[in-house]
């Protein structure tokens, strides 16, 4: 394996899974800090459910009739109440919003399997009922299973708390918490050297390979640096010509290889937008005023578009002026659908205007006088 194909491989995370492909996930198992943020923001969007069930229940038992609202029946609507608070709320967000709950949204959270598949129904109840009697709000033994539940997570390798172990699941960030530097700029003793190479053969992997290393080459540590930046150079002085200037190091040749090569491409892009504004000028600040045109292309009153000023003036028409056809009265003239820098340098003001499109076929597309 290449070091480009090496590099750009994910580095492995800390949450341990593998797939059933036997595939290490890179992934980073939550810690107890960011997952008591996420529990915070769960409890807070609790009470403002539980209020507006308390109102809507109260709403309904207002209708009834008097006489059929007792003791029995509210304790029966606060229970129910309670469960779907405090059961239903976890497993309905897991299961329907890819298992995240609002609070694990915000903070960059998920519930996955051990193996790193999506939550399971089954796996949502468990988790959700444990965690409604020994860790929160904790029905058996609130204070002494606060504790336990703390230790627990503080103790397990991939923060897990008691209701992930038995029902088999983890909960991973989703976001990356890796932040690139810009890539450090070529040093002037090699510009010049690196303005005449010839960059061909240099694949886009092993480019890209090239700029995550010197984006992240600080957080690695001798000797692993240098032998990734040597490696890296032997695969990169492979594909170049000529020899760069001896006694620097590797990572400031690979430096000024990128730099060429982003600035050769700067160049490139800034040559085909010039082009296409000359060749397309309707593409460019002027297209909002396309609007004002009618939609099927015909204007009364055409005008020539003048040529650039890189078309040669046109040549005479070798054929007679009685070889002409003659114009009809009351016959309409097209506006050109292509532009004036495509159309043969033969064309005359008062002559057929013939293009010659990619496919070689020559055909006429309007009339311009």
């Amino acid at each position: 394996m290449s070091t480009a194909a090496r590099w750009t491989a994910p580095a492995w995370g800390d949450a341990g899974l593998v797939s059933g492909e036997a595939v290490q996930l890179d992934v980073r198992a939550a810690r107890i800090g960011s997952r008591v943020l996420a529990l915070l923001i769960d409890v807070l969007l609790q009470l403002v459910f539980g209020l507006l069930l308390v109102m809507i229940a109260g709403l309904a038992l207002a209708s009834l009739p008097y006489g059929m609202v007792d003791a029995a029946l509210e304790r029966a609507l606060l229970t129910v109440g309670v469960v779907l608070l405090l059961v239903g709320y976890p497993v309905c967000f897991e299961r329907l919003n890819d298992g995240r709950t609002p609070g694990k949204t915000a903070v960059g959270l998920r519930v996955v399997s051990h193996d790193g598949a999506p939550v399971g129904l089954r796996q949502s109840l468990t988790r959700a009922l444990v965690g409604v009697a020994v860790e929160w709000p904790g029905l058996v033994l609130p204070l002494l299973s606060w504790v336990a539940g703390t230790t627990v997570m503080l103790s397990d390798t991939r923060g897990r708390r008691l209701g992930d172990l038995v029902a088999g699941t983890l909960v991973v960030h989703t976001r990356t918490a890796a932040k690139w530097r810009p890539v450090p700029a070529p040093v002037p003793v090699l510009v010049g050297w690196a303005y005449t190479l010839d960059l061909s053969r240099l694949e886009p992997g092993l480019a890209l390979a090239t700029r995550q290393y010197l984006s992240r080459c600080h957080q690695f540590a001798e000797p692993a640096r240098s032998d990734l930046a040597r490696q890296l150079w032997r695969e990169v002085a492979a594909t170049i010509t000529p020899a760069p200037p001896p006694g620097l190091p590797e990572p400031v040749y690979l430096a000024a290889v990128l730099g060429e090569r982003h600035r050769r491409a700067r160049h490139r892009l800034a040559g085909e937008r010039g082009l296409s504004a000359a060749l397309w000028p309707q593409l460019g600040p002027t297209v909002a005023l396309l609007s004002a045109e009618p939609a099927v292309g015909f204007d009364p009153a055409p005008a020539l578009d003048p040529a650039p000023a890189s078309i040669p003036e046109a040549a005479p028409d070798p054929a007679p002026a009685e070889s002409r056809q003659a114009v009809p009265s009351g016959s309409v003239m097209v506006r050109p659908s292509v532009p004036t820098a495509r159309l043969r340098p033969t064309q005359r003001p008062g002559t057929e205007a013939r293009v010659t499109p990619v496919d070689g076929v020559e055909r006429t597309s309007g009339r311009q006088w």
